[in-house]
């Protein structure tokens, strides 16, 4: 059976890596150990490998002497009276034939692989004579001494490691340690018994440590273990030097800040920050101050000013910015820089007085019919709209008329540029005309005066003129500065006129605004809507508003989820002066309330949050309580009645507006108490409450839900709908008014001329008398006057005609009566007889 090549290289002792190299030296090529061999290649393989080892021993037998010379010198040297030594020199001596000595010099350093080994034998073989003639000049020395022991020379490693290269780094330093020891002196014995004792010890050990060593030579895969481990033990030692050192850091102090910026309530680790010192050092200073605390503990502001002082820098208190403080992004508007500013289009607000047509001009710029839906024919919520004007846009803000609306027409006036005060022609100047005029002039905005109604019969313009300059609206023609355009907005006639004078009025004024910054304005209207939530009509003041933009309006906060123009149409951005309806509020805002969008909506969130915080604590705080100074207003508050209300309305202005109006009923005795206000429909849980609290709901253009007005029949809940605003303030006054006492006044009916007396048994004094004056009924009340003095007041017992009782006697006729519980009457005494009616309340 054929060999394979692992086999054949067993019975050789090689590898099989180095029989394969062998073939392949011989022009035989194996792929593998397992391949098979034949008998002509082995042959070929065995009487190569037996060349090659003569080649080999022939070497051996040359350095072969020289090696039992250090052998036995080592034996003699080193270890004396040891077993097992020549068989752990016999390992050692087959571990070097396995294993060569050259491929020890090629781990080492393998740089050398290429120099000839046979120079370096030579070497070696030299050294190694040179070694054993001190070995014998040693001996001489210690059988010439006569049993004085001397100190033993030492032996330099160097010219045996030069072959073996062993503990290279080791045997270096050990080599400079010994060279730089003096030889011993063998005529000299100065020490004593005790320290050569000693020194005997000292090279005992050195000489079984060097036996070891020679004995126990390293192959390579100790060696590389041996490096391996030294550097892991390298590695080791340098963590815990840099534990040690992270452990005791040098911390280089930095120097304290010109002045501490501080905020109250700081503890001593947040001040050891500011001044880059640690807190146990804050802490002790604190202490030694009189001030004991830990590092945790909050500190007030005069304790750390003096802390500063201490130091010796200033202190100053951190300047908190007010994240709920809207205001001061209007103000920061004002300021812009001028290269940033672009024209805007103005904004113009319709005013005057109810019924003088404002809605129906704006109807005409518009193109549209607003009047034609409105209830009562009357504006009862603003609105914003925009006009393109010989390619210029106006934005136009109705505003209502009615008396109710004081604070949407300020609203109105405080937001605007310029204001159309509408006059009619036939009526003139009207409580709500002065009262725009009012609100104009204290947002000193210029006023247009547009005297409407020229059309009709018994119009008057210069009347109206004459009635305006009386509150310092003088027209130029006058020598005045207000414009006054006689219009009519039914006939369409002058419009143009009109429309030209605002834009002239606006080009005068400048008027710019920053688009390239985050929107700012104010909530024209809100309102709530069944499908889309709480939506707002703002004005755009500054900047451009866009879709997805965090914003805080008023005590809501929200991010803008859609936007419609005055059209309804979508639009993703709003620029300046442009009207716009956005959705995405948490709440409802108040109408009037400004906005402004926040950087992030986090930001947003926190300053909506604060301020809704601040506005439920004042609201809080305007509940009075019980004081000395105010006890008796208390006291007769206490004894007024109420009249609960729920208002809901379908914006948020109505709403406004209604609230106001109740409040300012005055019925003494009687007040009204709003238990709630909101927009939207009425609701489930807003008949719930009209029932918690014995209320009256008021709707105001809305509807209640089918689930509301099934529980409100049930439960008993009054609903009042209205669509007209002075119709819902004439049903609370009078409901105010009917829970009032009522009040009765007296009036004299008749008077009873006593005749004659009959006394009856059981019965009293009869009296027998005529009416004299009026009439007498048997309910009224008696007076019996004698002498022109009153001497009882009663009631009538009984009224009789003859011997029939009657309800009434009238003047002229005789009757008979009794006066309940009094006898003590005379004849010629007079009985006046009356009734109290109640007086209705004015």
């Amino acid at each position: 059976m054929a060999k394979r090549v692992y086999e054949l290289a067993k019975e050789l002792n090689v590898s099989s890596k180095e029989l394969m190299d062998l073939a392949k030296k011989n022009n035989i090529v194996f792929n593998s150990h397992m391949a098979s061999i034949t008998d002509e290649q082995e042959k070929v393989l065995r009487n190569n490998f037996m060349k090659k080892n003569n080649n080999q021993n022939k070497v051996k037998d040359q350095s072969g002497d020289t090696k039992k010379i250090v052998k036995k010198k080592v034996v003699h040297h080193f270890i004396k009276n040891k077993k097992n030594n020549d068989h752990r020199r016999t390992n050692f001596n087959r571990h070097n034939d396995l294993h060569g000595e050259g491929r020890i010099l090629n781990l080492d350093n393998p740089r050398k692989n290429n120099r000839p080994q046979r120079k370096q034998v030579t070497k070696n073989i030299d050294d190694l004579n040179h070694k054993k003639t001190q070995s014998n000049n040693i001996n001489l020395q210690h059988e010439n001494s006569k049993g004085e022991r001397k100190k033993e020379p030492i032996v330099d490693k160097k010219k045996f490691n030069n072959s073996n290269k062993k503990f290279k780094h080791d045997d270096s330093k050990n080599s400079t340690l010994m060279t730089s020891m003096p030889k011993p002196d063998l005529n000299k014995s100065s020490k004593s018994s005790e320290e050569k004792k000693s020194d005997k010890n000292k090279n005992q050990s050195r000489d079984r440590k060097k036996e070891y060593t020679n004995n126990h030579e390293e192959t390579p895969y100790k060696r590389q273990k041996k490096i391996k481990f030294n550097k892991k033990q390298q590695k080791i030692k340098q963590k815990q030097e840099a534990k040690e050192a992270a452990a005791k850091p040098v911390r280089k102090e930095k120097p304290l800040p010109d002045v501490l910026v501080y905020e109250e309530g700081m503890n001593a680790q947040e001040l050891g920050k500011l001044l880059h010192r640690e807190p146990t050092e804050i802490i002790k200073k604190l202490f030694m101050l009189g001030v004991a605390v830990n590092q945790n503990q909050s500190l007030d502001k005069d304790t750390i000013e003096i802390l500063a002082a201490d130091y010796g820098i200033d202190a100053k208190e951190k300047e908190h910015e007010d994240i709920a403080d809207i205001d001061k992004f209007f103000e920061q508007n004002e300021e812009d820089d001028n290269g940033n500013l672009v024209s805007r289009p103005p904004v113009v607000t319709i005013m005057g007085h109810v019924d003088h047509g404002k809605t129906t001009l704006l109807d005409q710029l518009r193109n549209s019919h607003i009047t034609a839906g409105e209830a009562g024919g009357i504006t009862q919520k603003i609105g914003a709209y925009q006009v393109n004007v010989k390619g210029k846009k106006i934005t136009f803000i109705d505003t209502p008329g009615h008396a109710a609306f004081t604070a949407m027409r300020a609203r109105g006036a405080n937001i605007t540029d310029i204001t159309i005060l509408v006059v009619a022609a036939d009526d003139g100047v009207m409580p709500q005309t002065l009262e725009a005029i009012h609100h104009a002039q204290a947002a000193k905005t210029p006023i247009i005066v547009a005297i409407n109604k020229i059309d009709k019969p018994g119009a008057n313009p210069d009347h109206v003129i004459e009635q305006l300059a009386e509150h310092n609206l003088v027209p130029e023609d006058w020598g005045g500065d207000t414009i006054f355009v006689n219009i009519s907005a039914k006939k369409n006639k002058n419009l143009d006129e009109l429309l030209d004078m605002v834009l002239l009025q606006a080009e005068m004024m400048e008027l710019k605004a920053n688009p390239d910054k985050r929107a700012i304005g104010s909530v024209v209207e809100a309102r709530l809507d069944k499908g889309r939530g709480p939506v707002a009509t703002v004005l755009v003041q500054g900047g451009t508003l866009h879709i997805g933009d965090p914003i805080v309006i008023g005590n809501t906060y929200g991010k803008i989820r859609t936007m419609n123009d005055d059209h309804h149409r979508s639009v993703k951005k709003a620029t300046p002066s442009m009207p716009v309806e956005i959705t995405g509020m948490n709440d409802v805002p108040a109408a009037g309330d400004k906005f402004v969008v926040f950087e992030d909506e986090k930001s947003a969130r926190l300053a909506g949050e604060e301020r809704a915080k601040r506005a439920l604590l004042a609201e809080r705080s305007r509940t009075s309580h019980v004081t000395v100074d105010n006890l008796f207003d208390t006291m007769k508050q206490a004894d007024m009645k109420e009249v609960p209300v729920i208002i809901k309305a379908d914006v948020q202005g109505s709403v406004e507006a209604l609230a106001n109006s109740f409040n300012k009923i005055q019925v003494d005795g009687v007040r009204v108490n709003i238990v709630h206000q909101a927009v939207g429909a009425i609701n489930e849980s807003d008949v719930t409450l009209a029932e918690a609290s014995n209320a009256i709901i008021v709707g105001f253009n809305v509807r209640p839900t089918a689930q509301a007005k099934s529980q409100a029949e049930s439960s008993g809940v009054d609903i009042r709908l209205h669509n007209v605003i002075y119709n819902a303030i004439d049903e609370i006054e009078s409901a105010m008014k009917g829970m009032l006492e009522p009040v009765y006044k007296e009036e004299v009916t008749g008077q009873v001329e006593v005749l004659e007396l009959y006394k009856v048994s059981k019965v009293g004094t009869v009296v027998g008398g005529m009416v004299t004056e009026g009439y007498i009924t048997n309910d009224a009340g008696v007076r019996l006057i004698r002498d022109g003095v009153v001497v009882y007041e009663g009631k009538l017992g009984s009224l009789q005609r003859y011997k029939d009782a009657v309800k009434e006697v009238k003047a002229g006729l005789n009757l008979g009566l009794t006066i309940a519980n009094y006898n003590d009457i005379k004849v010629g005494d007079m009985i006046e007889a009356f009734v109290m009616k109640e007086v209705p309340v004015e």
